[in-house]
């Protein structure tokens, strides 16, 4: 069988010539289209289920919210089994299903079945679905460079301007912010002044509750004008909060400030974000979704964020302390010189063995059309170009060389063994 297809090639070289430029240029395609990352991504195929009911214990959130999660979520098609982990306020369902599901198709499965339990849950936990990203998705960390000014600022140009301008980007699944403060009212209360006017904690959290909220009336015309009526109720200041009417005693109005103390301050922080030893920084993580370009998404990331630096207050700038495109350069970099490297070898070693330039070129141009359909067969598979995918492509050109020294070396040999009987029987016949 070999031997015919040999055969063939060599009484049709031109057909074998345009069918290896064929693929050659199809491979060039293949490589465009084929995704770049600076690692494989090796992680399960899983569909994060997040639920938040700030203030109870682990136990209590293992026992009210991971728990029956766990257990109705178990009953999915096509899945493999569920993780659960409680911690102070947060409950965390980790849903993972075989290998060849669609990941899509995974999350509606989730989704279909929330909706049946959420109405078991207890109130204020509302479950979500966490980003269709993967384990290696955070492709992009940024801080902001912001001198003057203070850290709560800061985290609000980030949750407010930069984290939805970039969430915009193709390819971005989210934009995770960390560090700051987030800025926020609390309402201190004073027990000794509760007990004192006979309130209670929801007495006052139902006061703000009521008066912070706007409703609808009616439109009505009048003389060819029409009106909208509407009351304007929400709560945009410390005197108004304050101000609240809480309760009614003997004609004298008890307000929030009477029994607590509001102030602005930040939300209650596990942790601070410290960059190189200088102090806390804000910033955001970039997440990149399931499936997608890692070198695209993170130039569409940067082209973003020239834009966003428009719109930034004076002196604040992006600071890009982990950037994946380096990573990735340098490994597309890599393989580009040992290719190079490795081709110049070859011809150095045919032409020195062999002496013999046509086979050094024979051998030579088998190295990009390999490579080219290389990256063929790593689009049919869904395999991405990383550092493990472009190793294996390194290596296993020197079997590729191996194979065409030694077929080249074979024929040349016996075709100067044939030339060699061939002028011996010259040579006999002028005799």
């Amino acid at each position: 069988m070999v031997h015919k297809i040999i055969e063939w090639s060599l009484r049709n070289r031109w057909i074998v010539l345009l069918l290896a430029t064929g693929l050659f240029i199809w491979g060039i395609f293949a490589v465009k289209k084929n995704p770049i990352d600076a690692i494989p991504d090796l992680s399960e195929n899983q569909v994060i289920v997040y639920t938040e009911w700030m203030g109870r214990s682990p136990q209590l959130i293992e026992d009210q919210l991971t728990y029956p999660l766990v257990t109705n979520l178990q009953g999915l098609p096509k899945i493999k089994y569920v993780r659960g982990s409680s911690m102070f306020g947060m409950s965390f369902i980790y849903v993972i299903f075989e290998d060849d599901v669609d990941v899509y198709w995974a999350r509606e499965r989730v989704l279909e079945r929330l909706s049946t339990i959420s109405n078991t849950l207890p109130g204020g936990a509302n479950p979500q679905l966490g980003p269709d990203g993967t384990g290696v998705g955070h492709v992009l960390w940024y801080t902001l460079d912001a001198p003057n000014l203070d850290l709560g600022e800061q985290r609000a140009i980030q949750d407010w301007y930069v984290k939805f301008a970039l969430q915009n980007v193709p390819g971005v699944s989210e934009i995770a912010s960390f560090g700051g403060f987030q800025k926020q009212y609390q309402i201190a209360v004073d027990p000794n002044k509760l007990l004192y006017y006979k309130l209670s904690i929801p007495e006052i959290i139902s006061a703000v509750r009521t008066n912070n909220n706007e409703s609808g009336g009616r439109k009505f015309e009048m003389s060819g004008i029409g009106y909208i009526i509407k009351t304007s109720g929400y709560l945009k200041s410390l005197e108004e909060i304050s101000n609240i009417p809480v309760k009614n005693q003997n004609g004298t109005a008890i307000k929030v400030s009477d029994v607590a103390t509001v102030q602005m301050t930040g939300e209650t922080r596990l942790g601070i974000f410290d960059q190189d030893g200088e102090g806390e920084r804000v910033g955001g993580i970039v997440v990149m979704r399931y499936g997608e370009n890692a070198a695209e998404v993170i130039d569409r990331v940067k082209s973003k964020m020239k834009e966003v630096s428009k719109g930034l207050p004076e002196g604040v700038k992006f600071d890009i302390v982990y950037d994946r495109g380096e990573l990735i350069q340098e490994s597309v970099d890599s393989i580009t010189t040992t290719l190079i490297e490795e081709m110049i070898v070859v011809s150095l070693v045919v032409i020195v063995f062999l002496f013999h330039w046509r086979s050094a070129v024979s051998i030579i141009i088998q190295i990009p059309i390999t490579i080219a359909t290389s990256f063929i067969l790593l689009n049919a598979f869904d395999i991405s170009s990383n550092i493990m995918s472009l190793t294996g492509i390194a290596l296993a050109i020197g079997v590729i060389v191996d194979n065409g020294i030694v077929m080249s070396e074979n024929a040349y040999k016996h075709l100067s063994e044939k030339y060699e009987n061939w002028q011996e029987q010259q040579n006999t016949k002028h005799l």
